[in-house]
């Protein structure tokens, strides 16, 4: 079956896995920087959180005019134009030469990048049937990993080669490479011509069957509309809770390792490209799992809701990592990649449940909106974490400023599954 229809869909997954791995790999670098910086420029922890914080601030209001300029310009442009302007946001940090300078340079980063995902999930729903978008998602999401495992395997070394400022050059150069690729092979089904009328027809055969009034996909929706819906705060509330646990993996990770075991540059590389390879394999289970259960007979909504609560209970761990850390290093380790995976499995879902509430005219728009408040709790957990850190580094225990961090990502899964499942308990598509 497969083979008759053609596999030309899973060409555009991979383009957008390229551009996640790009997106994340320059986002993630000026975490395996931390120590070098704060000694250039004396940063405390303090100063650092706010430096994340000025990326989150900025990626919270580009992921809401992102998502809705997306819609208009359509897929092709819009993916397009955020990755040359993020590409030359993250080359920028080299000219950079005090904090504020970083602030800028992040704030920049931070509003380009949020291009990526409300691009990245519109891309899935033109491309892919119901059954089979969280696969995909799970596969693109996992370039994520790849980005940040990427990045401890080669920045401390160009560091050590050719100085920091090399490290934003050559992983912001890495975009133009991809922006070609993109417009070079991208196009919408309806317009594609290497895409066969068999697979268009298998990429369009489980959409739900529309209404008497018309296609659903032709509805426009203001985001005051948009807002209006349950559907819509059950995802934002969702990403508020839980995104916020990625950025603290993603900022944090490696100042943990060197604070609880004395790791440093490239000592660093190893374990956290670890803990990031099998978020990698978490973010394609995660996607495959709902796809096996829709083949046994689930209904779509079921399918994702059950993984979903699975995945939730898997980074309940993450709270022991410190206390079996104790006994070895690789112990924590692997209970934080457990977590990390565990989170990647729940983003596939998550994001994929747009596509499952909403018309493709809408889905980039309401990626958008949770997204925002995805980043909004970025910035709250990274002040929260940053003020900890420096409370509790004063009386020489930092390590209980990361239990009480690790507590905190333990159990935002299962609150958010919670509160998504008390505003829809039902499966309810917008059709009008």
């Amino acid at each position: 079956m497969q083979q008759s229809i053609g596999k030309y869909r899973w060409t555009i997954c991979g383009l957008v896995f390229f551009a996640t791995t790009i997106n994340y790999l320059d986002r993630s670098v000026i975490s395996l920087l931390k120590s070098t910086l704060s000694k250039e420029f004396t940063w405390n922890e303090t100063d650092y959180a706010n430096i994340v914080v000025a990326f989150q601030l900025c990626y919270a209001v580009g992921l809401l005019g992102a998502g809705r300029l997306i819609d208009k310009l359509g897929t092709k442009i819009g993916y397009g134009l955020a990755t040359a302007l993020w590409s030359v946001a993250a080359i920028a940090h080299a000219a950079a030469t005090s904090t504020f300078g970083f602030f800028v340079a992040r704030g920049a980063l931070g509003i380009t990048e949020a291009g990526n995902f409300p691009a990245a999930i519109k891309t899935v729903a033109e491309w892919f049937p119901k059954k089979e978008r969280a696969l995909a998602t799970g596969i693109f999401n996992s370039g994520a990993n790849i980005g940040a495992i990427l990045a401890p395997l080669t920045v401390p070394f160009i560091v050590v080669i050719w100085g920091w400022q090399w490290a934003f050059i050559l992983t912001g150069l890495t975009g133009f490479i991809w922006l070609i690729l993109w417009l070079l092979v991208y196009e919408v089904p309806g317009k594609h011509k290497k895409l066969s009328q068999a697979e268009y027809e298998y990429i369009h055969s489980d959409e739900d069957e529309s209404s008497s009034t018309g296609n659903s996909d032709s509805i426009k929706l203001s985001w005051a509309q948009l807002l209006g819906y349950r559907q819509t705060w059950a995802f934002a509330v969702g990403k508020f809770l839980t995104d916020p646990v990625w950025w603290f993996y993603l900022f944090w990770l490696p100042d943990f390792l060197e604070k609880q075991y004395g790791l440093t540059n490239t000592q660093i590389a190893l374990p956290v490209a670890l803990a990031y390879t099998m978020a990698t394999i978490g973010s394609i289970v995660g996607g495959w799992l709902p796809m096996y259960f829709i083949k046994k007979g689930w209904t779509v909504f079921r399918a994702r809701k059950t993984a979903m609560v699975i995945y939730a209970c898997c980074a309940l761990p993450v709270v022991s990592a410190q206390y079996l850390g104790s006994i070895n290093m690789w112990l924590a380790v692997l209970i934080i990649g457990l977590a990390m995976s565990a989170h990647q499995a729940w983003s596939a879902n998550i994001y994929t449940t747009v596509s499952d509430l909403f018309p493709k005219t809408a889905v980039a728009s309401v990626t958008g909106i949770g997204g925002m408040f995805g980043a909004l709790g970025g910035i709250l957990i990274a002040k929260t974490a940053g003020n900890l850190f420096d409370y509790y580094k004063a009386d020489g225990h930092i390590e209980t400023g990361y239990l009480i961090m690790f507590l905190v990502c333990s159990v935002a899964y299962v609150i958010a599954w919670i509160i998504m499942q008390l505003l829809v308990p039902k499966m309810k598509r917008i059709v009008a």
